[in-house]
């Protein structure tokens, strides 16, 4: 972000995804799982500049420092029961883990719902770690998020790629 301070919510957001193993390039990587089949020239620097500019989206910066918060304080077991629980063992019909991502999702329009909904299935490269429950980290919040991140990059991508042609 040349020439734009970048102020303590985005410093703290992009802190916290990297802290957590979470790199801008791996989400722009999933960029370019989602959209390679739709732009024959598609080059990974144009996904993460893509995924930068998702980054520097206030309701983003929040869902990840939501996301991540909830994340940490379940791995130091510091949530109340049933919640801590849940969020745990990413139960399945919890649902709010992907609420939140759904917020990061509407930043760029409705086709953000079919990426997010499909790399949330496949769970290619990053999200593949993320959801491995056996390290003993939680992320049921983090990898919705880095899915949808990814999920509405593409959907910028998409519609910056209809405008041009």
């Amino acid at each position: 972000m040349k020439g734009k301070p970048i102020e303590m919510t985005e410093k703290t957001a992009r802190q916290w995804l990297s802290e957590r193993g979470v790199s801008v390039k791996e989400i722009g990587e999933l960029v370019l799982y989602l959209q390679h089949s739709y732009h024959a020239n598609l080059q990974l620097d144009e996904c993460v500049a893509n995924v930068e500019r998702v980054l520097s989206k206030r309701e983003v910066q929040n869902a990840i420092l939501t996301g991540i918060q909830l994340d940490i304080l379940s791995e130091k077991g510091l949530l109340e029961q049933p919640l801590q629980s849940i969020i745990e063992t990413d139960e399945g019909l919890y649902g709010v883990d992907e609420i939140l991502a759904l917020s990061i999702v509407n930043v760029y329009g409705s086709i953000g719902f079919t990426n997010y909904g499909f790399i949330d299935k496949q769970k290619p490269g990053i999200l593949k770690r993320l959801n491995d429950k056996t390290t003993g980290e939680c992320h049921t919040f983090l990898d919705d998020i880095v899915g949808a991140i990814a999920a509405a990059a593409s959907s910028r991508l998409a519609h910056r790629s209809e405008n041009t042609e």
